[in-house]
């Protein structure tokens, strides 16, 4: 059901189906994660990464949700995310926590859904 704002933007979930669904949601944990580590970091020039991280993550979100170009965010979404990943070896090898490890997964799975959202829409 689209719902308008006040915007002149409207929210289109009619279009959304179960795969995209399952893309906010993972791109919704992650984000999470970004912020809280963001936060907890805030005096760290890292905090300012994981902050800016999480709030890309949650506009990514909005946009799909208003059917901004979908593909392009599918497209550039593959590298950000893949981005994450390299960053976040990098960082803590060899001491990974599972906390960490956790969130990669999730990553890993939201790279496979924006290849098959990508491709879906070819």
């Amino acid at each position: 059901m689209a719902t308008q704002t006040g915007s002149g933007t409207s929210i289109d979930t009619e279009s959304l189906t179960g795969l995209h669904w399952l893309a906010i949601v993972l791109a919704l944990v992650t984000g999470v994660v970004h912020l809280f580590l963001g936060v907890s970091f805030i005096s760290d020039p890292m905090g300012w990464a994981f902050l800016f991280a999480g709030v890309v993550f949650l506009a990514a979100i909005a946009a799909l949700l208003i059917d901004f170009r979908r593909r392009l965010l599918y497209i550039l979404g593959i590298p950000f995310v893949a981005g994450q990943i390299v960053a976040w070896y990098v960082v803590n090898a060899p001491d990974f926590s599972t906390f960490g490890i956790g969130d990669k997964v999730v990553q890993v799975v939201l790279i496979v859904v924006l290849g098959i959202l990508y491709t879906r829409e070819s």
